[in-house]
């Protein structure tokens, strides 16, 4: 089956300070989308890499693949206003034979390829593979009354990306108008009354938002 995989880098990193956006600091001597790109494309290099950056990125984005020497094939796409609008952007250009498509933030530079390989493999049967990870933490459930009570936590997952669907359906999933209710890709093809399915993700795939994600994303680098 032709696969290709959607790397959204559309936001512009504020939490993180300092005036360059998160995707395109290095993280173990490379820029972070570099690692994310990498990793996919030593899974099966016959993935479509579709990355998809701010416009204004675009200059940037050329530079440092020159001064890094990167030349993993891929397709830069202009993202949108929000993340769902990047999304569908990259959606509207997958090639006509792609089967199925995999969304990952392309702040998740640790994902593990086997994670993505099972998220292709589920997806194809399945019609779509969200990864997820159980929680560690006791959690408790907050009102708006100020009120908190004990929620049993084997009942709840933590979601990361990628989130792998066939393409037939995560597109027709898209052409609704944005509602605040799609958080992930999953929120809007759950919108069409789809039920997800859940496949392993892996601990270390975390998404880097904040100067603390920087330090632990030095050390995952290390351990490489």
């Amino acid at each position: 089956m032709n696969k290709a995989a959607i790397l959204v880098a559309g936001g512009k990193g504020t939490r993180m300070g300092g005036t360059v956006a998160k995707q395109y600091m290095p993280v173990g001597g490379r820029p972070i989308l570099m690692r994310t790109l990498d990793v996919f494309y030593k899974e099966d290099s016959t993935i479509d890499l579709i990355l998809v950056l701010p416009e204004p990125d675009f200059t940037l984005w050329a530079d440092l693949c020159l001064a890094y020497d990167f030349d993993i094939p891929h397709r830069v796409v202009a993202g949108g206003n929000s993340r769902f609008q990047s999304v569908r952007n990259g959606l509207l250009n997958l090639k006509s034979d792609t089967v199925l498509v995999a969304i990952h933030d392309g702040v998740r530079p640790f994902v593990s390829p086997s994670v993505i390989r099972k998220s292709y493999e589920e997806a194809a049967k399945s019609g779509s593979a969200i990864a997820v990870v159980p929680l560690k933490d006791s959690i408790r459930k907050l009102t708006d009354e100020g009120k908190s009570f004990f929620q049993e936590r084997q009942y709840f997952r933590l979601v990361q990306t990628p989130q792998t669907f066939q393409v037939e359906k995560i597109k027709k999933a898209f052409e609704v108008p944005e509602l605040q209710q799609f958080t992930d890709d999953a929120t809007v093809y759950e919108h069409q009354g789809w039920q997800v399915s859940l496949i392993s993700g892996n601990p270390e795939n975390i998404k880097i938002t904040s100067p603390e994600d920087m330090d632990y994303a030095e050390f995952l680098a290390s351990r490489a």
